[in-house]
């Protein structure tokens, strides 16, 4: 089997969905790669470095995916690239498929077989395979430098001869991969730091590094049976909001992280909450691909208000490309052996992994929750009918 893996049309994107590195290995289960020219250079790889691991190398995206069965990417591609590809050929990209109908529409229209890389199930099986969990490891890290680098204070307590300084406050929102790796570099960092999450499980981690755990007066957890958040009730709601109005005004920097697969990001921060904060704070929003854990992000900008710098850039994981870069393809090297047989795309759909991440296939859409979200089991239904 032949996969292309091709350069990205975002400009700030600087990832690749397979490094040199991957390639022997890849070999070994009989799968050639297919790399557009000049892929790697933002992650420092050279296209020579490709040819080296065995990789053949095309001039252009058409080229490579004219002899590739299989096309890798590491955006969510739009819909004119996806009548690009081969029909009756495969993708593996993210999709976010329960909120981009219309793409997944043209995959099917297409005849594409399409892997959504953010819905491979939270398993202990698919952990290897989680490029949410390694890419959002790598925002976390990112939030709490960029944080610090636009913070006018320090961020750990100094004794100087000038006095005192006090540590920073960094309150961490969200305690998933990026939430917990936020708090661990803002620790190292010298904040004192602070986290919620609606998922009481999560207390244990957050204090294991040296965190304080905000907490809700409330009996409701919020954890699904996958391990994600969900929504939480109105009273819920308005409980958090009145502790989380406390936290933020003494925060020096927030960090934004919590999401709800398939759902707009839930707004933490107000602008009243915004108000309160001192002059000179610093907002890191993650969520911001999902419209933001504040109400001010701006998606893809960082921008001021009310004094308080909110910064909604869509970037972080690229940010570190050689890290982020190496840290998908071993995730890619998993997914491909997991779905592949001496060379041959393997097709159990009863399987566990194959069943959540497979969203089209031979024209049709197959994956449960994006039909129910779609409305086609509903018209399936009244056909029936």
């Amino acid at each position: 089997m032949k996969i292309a893996v091709l350069r990205e049309s975002v400009a700030t994107e600087k990832r690749v969905c397979i490094v040199p590195d991957s390639l022997k290995r890849l070999a070994q289960k009989k799968i050639e790669v297919v790399a557009e020219a000049g892929i790697g250079l933002g992650a420092s790889i050279a296209d020579a470095d490709y040819v080296a691991g065995g990789a053949t190398v095309e001039p252009t995206a058409e080229a490579a995916i004219a002899g590739a069965d299989l096309v890798m990417r590491i955006r969510i591609p739009t819909v004119d690239e996806v009548q690009k590809l081969k029909p009756g050929s495969s993708l593996v990209a993210p999709i976010y498929p329960l909120v981009n109908h219309d793409l997944v529409k043209a995959l099917a229209a297409q005849k594409i077989t399409t892997f959504a890389v953010d819905a491979i199930p939270r398993t202990t099986l698919a952990q290897m395979m989680d490029v949410l969990s390694s890419q959002a490891s790598v925002a976390g890290y990112c939030a709490v430098l960029v944080s610090a680098n636009l913070l006018p204070r320090f961020f750990p307590m100094l004794m100087t001869a000038a006095g005192t300084i006090a540590p920073a406050t960094a309150l961490i929102l969200g305690a998933g991969v990026a939430g917990l790796q936020a708090i661990g570099v803002a620790r190292r960092l010298g904040a004192r730091v602070e986290a919620f999450d609606v998922r009481k499980v999560v207390k244990e981690q957050v204090e294991s590094l040296g965190a304080k755990f905000v907490e809700v007066d409330s009996d409701e957890d919020a954890q699904t049976k996958s391990g994600y958040a969900k929504e939480v009730s109105e009273e819920y709601k308005k409980k958090q909001a009145e502790a989380l109005a406390r936290h933020v005004a003494k925060a020096d920097v927030v960090i934004c992280t919590a999401l709800i697969p398939g759902r707009r990001a839930p707004v933490l921060v107000t602008e009243d909450m915004v108000k309160a904060m001192k002059p000179g704070s610093v907002i890191v929003d993650l969520a911001a691909e999902q419209k933001g854990n504040c109400e001010l992000t701006e998606p893809g900008q960082t921008v001021v208000k009310h004094g308080v710098t909110l910064v909604g850039e869509l970037d972080f994981p690229s940010r570190l490309p050689v890290h982020a870069s190496q840290m998908y393809s071993r995730n890619m090297e998993k997914l491909l052996f997991h779905l592949t047989k001496d060379g041959a795309l393997v097709m159990d759909q009863s399987e566990e992994i194959t069943k959540g991440c497979l969203i089209t296939h031979a024209g049709e859409v197959v994956h449960e929750r994006t039909r129910e979200a779609m409305g086609l089991e509903a018209a399936k239904k009244e056909g029936a009918a």
